[in-house]
């Protein structure tokens, strides 16, 4: 048995908490081109801004945000940002003059076509749908 159970459900098994989303917020050194970058080439838009320090940028139901706080140092990340979208083939297509495929368009052996960019950040996005 996990220990962690315990927070998760009451006894009786009903749930305490309900999580509602997660939403990556990373390190960026420059925020007005991350900014420009994520709205001009992946459509999103900025609904909420503190000067250069954090931004949360918003496409349909998805959901980023970057800050630039000095003390962390240059952006870093070991994780993709993996977006599930409803149709690879036409992003890369409205995209690819913008940015170097890392890998795809392609079909995987778990049932997604993915493919995988990195923003001017060095952080890999990867973008996938399930095969019809």
């Amino acid at each position: 048995m996990f220990p962690c159970i315990s927070v998760l459900n009451d006894h009786d098994g009903s749930r305490k908490v309900q999580f509602r989303s997660l939403t990556p917020m990373l390190q960026t050194d420059d925020m007005a081109r991350t900014k420009a970058w994520y709205c001009d080439v992946l459509g999103f838009r900025c609904v909420g801004e503190e000067s250069d320090h954090w931004c949360r940028l918003v496409r349909d139901s998805t959901v980023i945000m970057f800050m630039h706080n000095a003390h962390l140092g240059p952006p870093a990340a070991t994780a993709t940002q993996y977006f599930e979208i409803d149709d690879v083939d036409e992003l890369w297509l409205s995209i690819n003059e913008h940015c170097t495929a890392e890998w795809g368009p392609e079909d995987m052996p778990y049932g997604m076509r993915e493919f995988a960019i990195k923003d001017p950040n060095g952080y890999l996005l990867s973008f996938g749908q399930p095969i019809r």
